[in-house]
């Protein structure tokens, strides 16, 4: 054997199973068909956040919080209805055990640890199955390349690759940069899938893995189920084919379908992605709109990713003061300049003008859009508005944190002093997969039968993020990182035993 065990995809899941594996002093090899730039895979483009239950941050907030309380709304979220939703549930419910339990504690304690090695340029593209049992990988050596993290890197074979090890762990991600199967697999309940579509994640997030593990007798579970979201922008610098970055709006702006139609409440800005991205689909346009003036522009705008958000990665309490200030953060700004979805005008007739030279056809009329907003305007400075959406934003300022630098006071949009106004048109973005390879609650793969496959695991979003979809049809903020932790920290000590 070449090694204890094989770990195969060097994102998140794949650095905690090898980390546990490593700690468990297992000999462990790491492979990664991109370049070392792309260490930790799609962790890095994350905004950072983790799920986690009554944690003493939480309490010196005020937020009261118990696992009985997250576990209930996990499940109220997730909306499991189906028999293949059995290990998923249960990893929910593992999952919340854990936030609720060590899982801080173990993360400070992980915070300085050491380096992992890994095989860079090393491509999968089979599993060795000796008598049923999984105990090694094949596949193909690719050329060096210098390719930054997330743009493509070069495929020429300059050698093959075979190596033997009792345990196998697949941590390879989703299917969100290979649009073909997002269409092939994108359910009927959701409507047409878009004839264009953004990529939140690169090119190699190609979901070549799920089907090597299916071609090994593993099964996938789940696959309709995806959390794409409906509010994408090109990207005016882009990195990846495609390129989209997503809008994390406050709840103000107007949201409207391609043809100037105010979607329904309640899909406002900020509540149900899903229920926004179906509303979309089913519109017979592949864009809907954002429409506010500059003063939400300003405050409400953010967006998601690392590198959109320097102020926070970077620990900048200043930074993060001056998103109180009135105008929009620097990377904000720098997408209302130059980015092509953004457009600005003085009023609303020149504004749906704009909209509708963008989109290349006569889709807003201008005078409907005004008389709308006028409505809504008569209703601005009103305590008890009867307009659910103005219901909803003075709720949401009842938060401290969110009156301070996240939810503009109301007010009109017409009013010239708030202006000048603003359209942002949003597309499909592909994200995550939420179903995947499903396994048990030691990450060991399931074969159709619905029994372990021996010497097989998954874990991270390859595996629905544990049990082959751990999030329903919907997933709460913080679990993308943190399934991936918890998936991946469980196959990783799973691998370790059966490596004994």
């Amino acid at each position: 054997m070449d090694a204890d065990a094989i770990v195969v995809g060097a994102g998140l899941a794949g650095l905690v199973a090898t980390a546990e594996l490593a700690a468990a002093k297992k000999r462990v090899i790491l492979l990664e068909q991109e370049p070392e730039a792309s260490l930790g895979g799609q962790a890095f483009w994350s905004f950072g956040g983790l799920f986690m239950v009554d944690t003493p941050e939480q309490r010196r907030l005020g937020v009261r919080d118990s696992r009985d309380l997250a576990l209930r709304d996990w499940l109220a979220y997730a909306g499991f209805d189906r028999d293949e939703d059995a290990w998923p549930r249960k990893w929910a419910e593992a999952y919340v055990d854990f936030a609720a339990g060590e899982m801080r504690l173990w993360l400070h304690r992980l915070e300085a640890s050491g380096a992992v090695s890994v095989r860079h340029r090393h491509r999968v593209t089979s599993l060795i199955v000796t008598t049923g049992t999984v105990d090694g990988v094949g596949g193909e050596i690719l050329a060096p390349s210098s390719a930054a993290r997330g743009e493509k890197s070069a495929r020429e074979v300059i050698g093959e690759l075979r190596l033997r090890a009792p345990a196998v762990v697949v941590t390879s991600g989703g299917i969100g940069g290979d649009h073909d199967l997002v269409r092939r697999y994108w359910p009927e309940r959701l409507g047409t899938p878009p004839a264009k579509m953004l990529s939140g994640v690169p090119d190699h997030v190609d979901g070549r893995m799920l089907e090597v593990a299916r071609s090994a007798g593993a099964r996938f579970i789940n696959a309709d189920r995806m959390w794409n979201y409906p509010e994408g922008v090109e990207n005016y610098a882009p990195i990846w084919s495609r390129h989209g970055i997503r809008i994390l709006p406050g709840p103000t702006p107007l949201w409207l379908d391609g043809r100037g139609g105010r979607l329904p409440a309640p899909i406002f800005p900020g509540f149900d992605a899903l229920a926004a991205l179906e509303y979309i689909a089913r519109s017979g346009h592949d864009h809907s709109w954002f429409v506010m003036d500059s003063k939400v522009f300003g405050r409400e705008l953010a967006l998601s990713g690392s590198e959109q958000n320097p102020d926070l990665t970077g620990k900048s309490v200043l930074g993060v003061v001056r998103r109180a200030m009135p105008r929009a953060v620097k990377p904000v700004e720098r997408f209302g300049e130059r980015g092509r979805d953004f457009v600005f005008a003085p009023n609303i007739r020149e504004l749906a003008a704009k909209m509708n030279g963008l989109a290349g056809a006569d889709e807003i009329d201008g005078v409907s859009l005004e008389r709308e907003i006028a409505a809504l305007d008569e209703q601005a400075a009103s305590s008890a508005p009867s307009d659910a959406q103005l219901a909803a934003i003075r709720e949401a300022r009842r938060y401290l944190s969110d009156r301070l630098i996240r939810v503009a006071r109301p007010h009109r949009m017409l009013d010239p002093k708030a202006g000048p106004l603003v359209a942002v048109r949003l597309w499909i973005l592909t994200r995550k997969t939420l179903g995947g390879i499903e396994t048990d609650l030691e990450g060991r793969a399931l074969g159709g039968d619905g029994r372990p496959i021996p010497g097989l695991f998954a874990a991270g979003e390859v595996a629905g993020f544990g049990g082959g979809g751990v999030h329903g049809y919907r997933s709460l903020e913080g679990t993308f990182l943190g399934g991936c932790i918890f998936s991946g920290r469980v196959a990783g000590r799973a691998a370790a035993s059966l490596a004994a």
